[in-house]
């Protein structure tokens, strides 16, 4: 679903316009997973049942890197995609409010009155079943709930959703790329893993033994493991071209150490796309990255490759638990 030509991101909710009466969605929703989705699905659906504004209010930067950087993870997708994920659900507005010192202090009750009654006009505040909120996290569910009742706000809570019976969280899909496990991934997104980027020059070896490939400079924190998979990228002007994608360092070309390249060769395309932004969808692995006793060998695999990528279905959109 594309969103509202309306909807937009507004940067602190100190810069929202007054008088709209609003359902708010809070989270960080890194990855904007399917328990994501069941979240802001339900704060639109009470928004448009009651004629309300639905906003998300997410955060920037992710509060772990203020309280304890060292253990912030390493998040799913760059903001921009994530704002543009979070409104094709249909919500009216985001709104972005920077997490700093001061907010971090706010005790639970202070996050309550000043951020979700005075500034957003809360009606109606969705959130997940894990919540917390508050300084040291001291506010919970329950905390929001007796609070909203003083302040003159409903409380909304999703509970988990599981997809092949595993509870759809940022962190499990974290662990499952990193492993090259894009069909678990795929299954707790609701849709294929993605990274993004800028195409760059690379060596230019794939062009001169018959496989071009667009190389990325990639804006996402968290990418698949090393191997060759299929998937499909989307281009500049929105058209969608299916890809065999290589993610590691070229060993058969290489020495130990090089750095970890993105690369896709694009089947059945002649075009140029040096300085544009490229998205890859990933919809399934190949094989792992190994070297080869020359080109000779790597040209037979890639052969390989490119008739597997072609031969792939499509990835089939599955239902949660």
């Amino acid at each position: 679903m594309p969103p509202h030509p309306a909807a937009q991101v507004t940067r602190g909710a100190a810069a929202l316009p007054p008088g709209a009466a609003r359902v708010v969605a809070i989270g960080n929703f890194d990855g904007v997973h399917r328990g994501h989705a069941r979240l802001i699905g339900t704060a639109v659906s009470i928004a448009r049942s009651e004629g309300l504004e639905s906003c998300v209010l997410t955060f920037a930067p992710h509060p772990a890197r203020l309280l304890a950087p060292e253990r912030a993870p390493r998040l799913l997708l760059p903001d921009a995609r994530r704002h543009e994920l979070l409104l094709s659900l249909g919500v009216d507005r985001v709104v972005v409010q920077p997490f700093d010192a001061a907010l971090a202090a706010l005790s639970p009750a202070a996050f309550a009155s000043s951020l979700l009654r005075d500034a957003l006009s809360a009606r109606v505040v969705c959130v997940g079943y894990d919540f917390s909120f508050g300084q040291k996290r001291a506010g919970t569910v329950d905390t929001l709930g007796e609070l909203g009742r003083s302040l003159g706000f409903r409380t909304s809570v999703t509970p988990a959703v599981r997809a092949r019976g595993v509870v759809c969280a940022s962190s499990a899909i974290r662990t499952l790329l990193a492993a090259g496990n894009i069909d678990e991934a795929a299954a707790l997104l609701g849709r294929p893993p993605e990274v993004q980027g800028q195409v760059v020059h690379g060596a230019a070896r794939g062009r001169t033994i018959g496989f071009p490939t667009v190389n990325l400079a990639v804006e996402n924190e968290i990418i698949p493991a090393s191997g060759v998979y299929v998937g499909e990228a989307e281009l500049p002007d929105g058209t969608r071209q299916r890809a065999a994608i290589n993610i590691g360092t070229n060993p058969t070309f290489t020495g130990d150490g090089s750095p970890l390249r993105v690369e896709a060769h694009l089947l059945d395309y002649a075009g140029d796309c040096y300085g544009a932004f490229v998205r890859l969808d990933f919809w399934a692995r190949l094989r792992d990255e190994r070297r080869f006793d020359g080109p000779g060998a790597l040209i037979e695999q890639l052969r390989k490759d490119v008739e597997a990528s072609r031969a792939a279905p499509p990835p089939v959109r599955l239902t949660t638990d």
